[in-house]
């Protein structure tokens, strides 16, 4: 991963985990408040509970004319004291602290207060007072639960943000790989001719073999071309304009023998051609590009002082064949996908086929080849849909 990714990557991670971790901390924020009312509400009520209770007791007691004997309650956390009109402390099994009795819950340092009062004639109690830490003790368990949910919520929307952002980042990062591959081998490609055309002309002018050093400069000169209309074509596609019109594919592809020829007799190749007449309705453009990149193919993934065979049955099936380096059953499945390439060695961007498959899906014509490894490849493009009966 290079600079310019690792930005991208820690820049998507900052703001998706930066807005997704805001959002789950309000929503944790308003359950946290959410459930800290309805914990108040609830020791509210069950000190409320214990208090009637004390109080029914009391009052029992008083009907009896007993003495009120105070009991500890059932719920160990709470604890009660009672108290006369004057604040005075009448029983307690709290600690001696300051009570607000004019307020009815309240909380306080670790614990929580409910105050009620009792206006009985002849009883002396006047305030049952009641505390407990179930209450504060409850709020700081969903304190920690809400900490733990809040990180395991962030570790979660970490790794789901790294998983997004490497699915989103894959085709730009393998577009990337492919201008880089294709720069590479641009370089690569065009050296070649350039080299052999500058050479040529340097020979050219101290007037060393001046036949064989034009075949040379013209081979270039034509391999530039074909780059460049490759390149073009396969660049500006969407731009273009198809126009169809009868075209003599045989007198088309003789045409592209002829041009490739000059380009195969660097490497000793004779291009050997078997064409019946047939005419076809089809941009001829695109039937240009079609003929001349397979052609080039062969050209270019041919052995030395080999042939190659060009033909067409007037029934529109077109093939050309080769006897180089072959395609291995593993490249067979990925060999019409685009900057896909054979040997590295033999140079090419890997757009020769893709402009062919993509032209032919244009026109509905069925493209197959057949190749054995080290034996050479047979490609065919079958133009009966587009045949003009005569």
């Amino acid at each position: 991963m290079n600079k310019d990714e690792k930005k991208a990557l820690i820049s998507f991670l900052s703001v998706y985990m930066g807005s997704a971790l805001f959002l789950i901390g309000i929503l944790l924020y308003i359950y946290y408040q959410d459930e800290i009312e309805s914990l108040q509400k609830t020791c509210s009520m069950e000190l409320n509970n214990s208090s009637m209770k004390i109080k029914t007791d009391i009052l029992n007691s008083y009907m009896r004319h007993k003495t009120f004997v105070p009991k500890k309650l059932e719920q160990k956390d709470t604890k009660y004291a009672l108290f006369d009109k004057n604040g005075k402390v009448l029983f307690s099994y709290l600690d001696g602290k300051d009570f607000k009795f004019k307020e009815n819950f309240y909380e306080k340092g670790d614990y929580h207060y409910f105050i009620s009062s009792l206006d009985e004639v002849g009883i002396p109690i006047k305030y049952i007072v009641l505390e407990t830490c179930r209450g504060v003790q409850s709020r700081d368990k969903l304190k920690i639960y809400t900490v733990i949910a809040f990180i395991l919520s962030s570790i979660f929307v970490g790794f789901i943000a790294y998983l997004l952002a490497r699915i989103l980042l894959k085709p730009v990062r393998e577009k990337v790989i492919h201008l880089d591959n294709f720069i590479k081998d641009s370089a690569h490609e065009l050296n070649t001719p350039v080299s052999v055309l500058m050479t040529s002309v340097s020979m050219l002018k101290k007037g060393k073999n001046p036949e064989k050093m034009m075949k040379y400069i013209l081979s270039s000169s034509k391999q530039i071309s074909q780059i460049y209309n490759d390149i073009q074509f396969s660049t500006f596609k969407n731009l273009y304009e198809s126009v169809d019109e009868n075209i003599r594919l045989d007198l088309l592809i003789h045409e592209s023998v002829e041009f490739f020829s000059d380009i195969s007799v660097t490497k000793n190749i004779v291009i050997e051609t078997f064409l019946e007449e047939c005419e076809i309705l089809m941009d001829k453009t695109k039937a240009q590009k079609v003929v001349n990149n397979l052609i080039s193919n062969a050209v270019k993934y041919s052995k030395k002082d080999s042939k190659i065979v060009v033909s067409l049955k007037k029934e529109g099936l077109f093939s050309v064949e080769d006897f180089g380096i072959g395609i291995s059953k593993g490249e067979q499945e990925e060999i019409f996908k685009r900057y896909k390439r054979g040997l590295n060695n033999e140079g090419g961007f890997g757009l020769g086929l893709d402009i062919v498959k993509r032209v032919c899906n244009d026109y509905s014509l069925d493209l197959f080849f057949k190749s054995k490894t080290d034996k050479g490849s047979t490609f065919f493009v079958d133009f009966s849909k587009i045949i003009i009966s005569r």
